[in-house]
């Protein structure tokens, strides 16, 4: 692990950063104490709209829990 306060990562951001990508955990102190992780990139497979579905038939109806909740609103 490498630790770096704010004032070092500034004038070492490119070395740190080079540290982080080849996999070593590099933390940036602020005042002493951890306060950031400086972790590489990750790339991510794009979202796909539409990839789950739903069952809108499970929609149609109320729970009745949920709807006991507002019996109290019919009795005003």
């Amino acid at each position: 692990m490498t630790q770096a306060n704010m004032h070092e990562a500034k004038s070492k951001l490119s070395q740190l950063a080079e540290l982080a990508h080849q996999g070593e955990r590099v933390v940036i102190a602020k005042a002493g104490k951890p306060y950031v992780d400086l972790i590489p990139h990750r790339n991510s497979t794009p979202r796909v709209p539409g990839g789950y579905s739903i069952n809108m038939d499970a929609f149609d109806c109320a729970d009745e829990e949920i709807e006991s909740m507002f019996d109290f609103l019919e009795d005003e």
